[in-house]
């Protein structure tokens, strides 16, 4: 296989990881005011992602390494054009690592109620910039014939990437959801299955409207690229599967497909740009594409060796992991501790 070709697949696949793993992650951080009504309900959400918050968050920083690595030219384009929007990103996923890390430093309810905060704040703004970015790579930014980005970050702010944000956030938020209710017991088992019934119709139509959208405002299924086909309709279709499985009970099932909706909503998007990375909405000829983008063949290929090494060795320790922290986590257990 091309190795361009190889690597862009890749770059897909560890965006798919970690918008299913770090997606119920960022679900949990927002709904924690809301599933926790006193203090021992809020660590035992919080306890929920405790021990594999910060390994979920590996995915994408492996991710970013292959981009720099593998396509130099788009890593440097994303990063300076998105310098505003991914520097508040950065802002807020460090303070929801501080919280996670300080919130229970002191007994003080003040102090945890800032840090609690601290955990929305962390978890909401990645959970709508994701899909802002993801939308704005997908309709096209200001790129001039030297790869450079020539907008300002309000370019960012367009109608279908707004779409995209509230589309992510949606789905962030019914996939923790219904974690939620796999890990917990009792009152906040019925809690977080009682907002997986409220979230669950507003997510699916959501990812209606985006799946519209892209076919309306943007050139992805009309010029370059592959034509998804069905892979659309598929995670729409997941949605509605999720829905069936949370009405009969079974919330294992739901969060597969809750997962495959995302899984299946990535490859989507990555299929209507390739072969480009990045669209210009100046000129289609001035696109970034994993070949002018691209690092050398020598370099893709030793990344390629070393990705058959190491990449097995992660899923290995963190399919672990999940097994080492799979029961479920219960209010009685919590005041024990």
């Amino acid at each position: 296989m091309d190795l361009n070709i190889l690597w862009f697949i890749l770059v897909a696949v560890l965006f798919i990881g970690f918008f299913i793993l770090e997606g119920f992650d960022y679900g949990v951080g927002i709904l924690l005011p809301i599933m926790g009504k006193t203090d021992t309900e809020r660590r035992v959400v919080i306890n929920t992602v405790g021990p594999v918050w910060d390994g979920n968050e590996v995915w994408v920083l492996t991710a970013g390494g292959a981009i720099f690595a593998a396509f130099p030219h788009w890593y440097a384009t994303l990063f300076s054009g998105f310098y505003l929007a991914l520097f508040l990103m950065l802002v807020a996923l460090i303070i929801r690592a501080v919280a996670f890390e300080y919130r229970s430093k002191a007994e003080d309810p003040k102090w945890r109620a800032w840090w609690d905060r601290g955990i929305v704040f962390g978890s909401l703004i990645p959970a709508i910039l994701w899909g802002v970015a993801l939308g704005n790579m997908l309709r096209g930014v200001p790129i001039d014939a030297d790869m450079h980005y020539v907008g300002t970050f309000f370019d960012l702010l367009n109608p279908y990437a707004i779409i995209g944000g509230l589309t992510s956030l949606s789905m962030f938020l019914l996939h923790g959801a219904i974690f939620l209710n796999l890990k917990t017991s009792g009152e906040l088992s019925e809690r977080a299955l009682h907002l997986t019934r409220r979230i669950g119709p507003v997510t699916t139509v959501m990812v209606a409207i985006f799946i519209v959208s892209t076919y309306l405002m943007t050139d992805s299924f009309s010029r370059l690229g592959v034509n998804p086909g069905p892979i659309p309709i598929a995670s729409l279709g997941a949605l509605f599967a999720a829905a069936y499985f949370v009405h009969i009970g079974r919330l294992g099932w739901a969060f597969l497909m809750t997962s495959v909706n995302i899984g299946l909503s990535v490859i989507t998007i990555f299929m209507a740009l390739f072969p480009r990375v990045m669209v210009s909405s100046l000129d289609p000829a001035w696109s970034l594409t994993i070949y002018n983008a691209s690092s050398s063949p020598k370099t893709l290929t030793i990344m390629s060796i070393v990705a058959l090494i190491f990449i097995p060795i992660v899923l290995a320790y963190q399919t672990w992991t999940y097994w080492v922290f799979r029961h479920r986590i219960s209010i009685e257990s919590e005041l024990t501790y």
